[in-house]
């Protein structure tokens, strides 16, 4: 494996400092179910992304850890014109990672498709597309994430965690397993991508017992 580019380091210029504001103005509100403000998400995506510099067969480049903070802008917060935008303000790069991460482009967030619909139109694309590094990387961050997150709640409120979704314990553990396989696929060395198993694998077991 060629590691030459992941030992580029990683520098952050004011444009990242523009992409939290734009991220803040967006996503104003708290992760589901709790008092967490949702910029945390955000940014433990991007901390995640920028973690994996050095570690990945490739440069973690700054468009990347701007598109893990901006990952949820266009699902959540505008859809295509959010995306037009993201676009003109941080660069093609950027937009193209964000729309590899994006499962609905509708302005209307409360008009999206099933939770079903959704996730299997964006794991086909996922499987089908020839993504990009950065999109994968930034998928894999978000998903290693909330699996983290749920993993770590669950600890404290038990099968109450699952009630914060749209869709319960057996779907949202299939929804990681797909994800997975895909990763195991695509980049089945990625410390990132077996972190996120060991973490989705240990979410199984402890929650084996209950039912969605």
């Amino acid at each position: 494996m060629d590691t030459t580019h992941a030992q580029i380091p990683l520098t952050l210029s004011p444009r990242f400092t523009e992409a939290v504001d734009y991220a803040r103005q967006i996503h104003t509100g708290w992760r589901k179910g709790t008092k967490v403000p949702y910029m945390s998400h955000l940014l433990g995506v991007a901390s995640l992304v920028m973690g994996e510099a050095g570690h990945v067969p490739f440069a973690v480049t700054e468009d990347m850890v701007i598109a893990a903070l901006l990952h949820d802008a266009v699902e959540d917060g505008g859809g295509l014109p959010r995306l037009q935008d993201i676009e003109e303000r941080f660069g093609k790069e950027v937009a193209d990672i964000v729309k590899g991460c994006t499962d609905s482009f509708e302005v209307d967030s409360d008009k999206k498709q099933e939770w079903e619909q959704r996730k299997a139109s964006y794991i086909k694309r996922l499987r089908e597309e020839p993504e990009s590094e950065g999109t994968l990387l930034v998928s894999a961050a978000d998903k290693l994430y909330n699996a983290r997150a749920i993993l770590e709640d669950y600890g404290e409120v038990g099968a109450e965690v699952w009630r914060r979704f749209k869709r319960g314990r057996d779907q949202q553990l299939w929804y990681f397993g797909e994800l997975l396989m895909i990763y195991g696929s695509r980049c089945p060395d990625w410390r990132i991508v077996k972190e996120l198993k060991r973490v989705v694998s240990e979410l199984r077991r402890i929650s084996a017992s209950e039912s969605s």
